[in-house]
């Protein structure tokens, strides 16, 4: 067991794919980063990067993965670069959901988007 305490409440995620392989090219392609691709079991799992320690997650497809649908919504980090990440959505095969909107003072700005998969997803920018 590490000595690091984890500070942050949210510690991973996991993205459903229909179509693994589609789905990894869309986050790829939106935020200019390669995944670690592994196995376990049936699963396949596509990891983003990160620092450890960090919060991470994975683009994840097999017989548990059902994408689609209002489930949670993971936030994505898009620190000065949201109109950048937005603008890269419906090229990459994604729709806008919510366009950029400003939260109160100081927290910055958000946006929806559905991700190839039909995944909603929510990218935050800080203030």
């Amino acid at each position: 067991m590490s000595d690091q305490v984890r500070n942050n409440v949210a510690v991973w995620f996991e993205i459903p794919a229909a179509d693994h392989d589609r789905c990894v090219g869309f986050y790829e392609g939106l935020f200019g980063v390669e995944l670690h691709h592994q196995e376990m079991g049936p699963m396949k799992l596509s990891i983003f990067p990160y620092n450890d320690p960090g919060i991470s997650g994975c683009v994840q497809s097999g017989p548990d993965a059902k994408p689609g649908g209002e489930g949670s919504v993971v936030y994505l980090n898009c620190d000065g670069r949201l109109d950048t990440v937005i603008g890269r959505v419906k090229k990459l095969g994604g729709r806008v959901a919510t366009p950029k909107t400003a939260l109160p003072e100081g927290m910055g700005a958000f946006a929806y988007i559905f991700d190839t998969e039909g995944n909603r997803i929510g990218l935050h920018e800080a203030a």
